[in-house]
């Protein structure tokens, strides 16, 4: 693939890691935004994600450090780092050293996902993150879906990819009857980029029938360029999380999260076998997608038909406000050509 003239440490929310895979007293490694980093879980359940070194003399905290209650305790000289990244002991001093502070990055966690506000410049978050399973105002919740993570996820790690590619693919109506073999076009009900948060809404059927006969669709909801959720009706019954964080200035993680929803009166933790080929199903489509992406180059301007140059445009200026303020994308287009 061509590489991203995009910046790739864009403001706002991304997904580090399923809530799973951090149990209580864990400590997670991974690297994001070309920084290596940690993900720990404390005895009240709180998860922290901070910088990987310790600010004493560089041991890497992902390598035997330790969770004792709320703190986390480095492996070489037992100095304790607290949730917000300050020094809180400094077992052979009788005061911490409340100068240094490791980098800790804000964190929400649901839909069995753990997210981290990044921004380069270290501002606060100024916009949620949607959660996946309740955030369509129609009164459904976590317990109306059976679990997801260790059933019907998908990983995809170390890929040539932008976020913004993901997001624009929910605008680009004519790709549905080409990469998913939709028998018609989608038509779309709703484009509202007015927001960090963006909303896009539009009918599909993937059975051959009229298209004034169609009487389903998806509803998506975009938490900034980094995760976007969407919500199946009038069909099978699941909801998706998509999420494309990036890794370093080439390269992002990709996780893909489907819910199905619960057979009546099954509180199983564990899907039927239906459900786990329903949600196969989705998955396999998706994959459709992260196959073309995968091979993408970002085309700037794009070479687009009529009928596509509203939502391109739109969606396009809106991932714009999570770039530097001082990014020229006409330059580094040029550029990477």
């Amino acid at each position: 693939m061509a590489r991203t003239p995009l910046p790739m440490r864009p403001t706002g929310w991304f997904q580090v890691a399923w809530s799973a895979e951090v149990g209580v007293n864990d400590v997670h490694r991974m690297t994001y935004f070309g920084t290596e980093m940690i993900a720990w879980r404390s005895a009240s359940g709180q998860v922290t994600v901070m910088d990987a070194y310790c600010e004493h003399l560089g041991a890497h905290l992902g390598f035997g450090g330790t969770v004792d209650g709320e703190i986390l305790r480095c492996p070489f000289h037992g100095w304790e780092w607290n949730r917000q990244g300050r020094n809180v002991c400094i077992p052979y001093e009788k005061n911490p050293n409340r100068g240094r502070r490791i980098r800790a990055y804000p964190v929400t966690e649901h839909s069995e996902s753990i997210f981290i506000w990044y921004d380069a410049d270290r501002r606060e978050p100024y916009f949620p993150v949607a959660e996946a399973l309740s955030g369509f105002d129609d009164g459904r919740s976590a317990a109306d879906y059976y679990p997801a993570f260790g059933h019907s996820t998908l990983f995809e790690q170390s890929v040539e990819i932008h976020p913004q590619y993901v997001m624009e693919n929910g605008v680009d109506f004519a790709h549905f009857k080409y990469v998913h073999n939709t028998p018609l076009v989608p038509e779309f009900t709703r484009h509202d980029f007015d927001q960090p948060v963006s909303y896009v809404d539009f009918t599909i059927a993937f059975d051959d029938v009229p298209a004034d006969e169609i009487n389903s669709g998806v509803q998506a909801i975009n938490s900034g360029i980094g995760v976007a959720s969407t919500k199946s009706w009038g069909m099978i019954d699941n909801r998706t999380q998509t999420c494309v964080t990036p890794i370093d200035d080439t390269t992002s993680d990709v996780r893909f999260t489907v819910w199905i929803g619960r057979k009546p009166g099954d509180d199983s933790d564990h899907p039927t076998s239906r459900a786990l080929r329903n949600a196969a199903g989705v998955i396999e489509q998706f994959g459709n997608d992260i196959h073309i992406w995968k091979h993408q180059r970002y085309s700037d301007p794009p070479a687009l038909s009529p009928s596509e140059f509203a939502g391109f445009t739109a969606i396009r200026a809106w991932a714009t406000q999570f770039y530097p303020a001082d990014f020229d994308q006409t330059a580094a287009v040029a550029a990477a050509r």
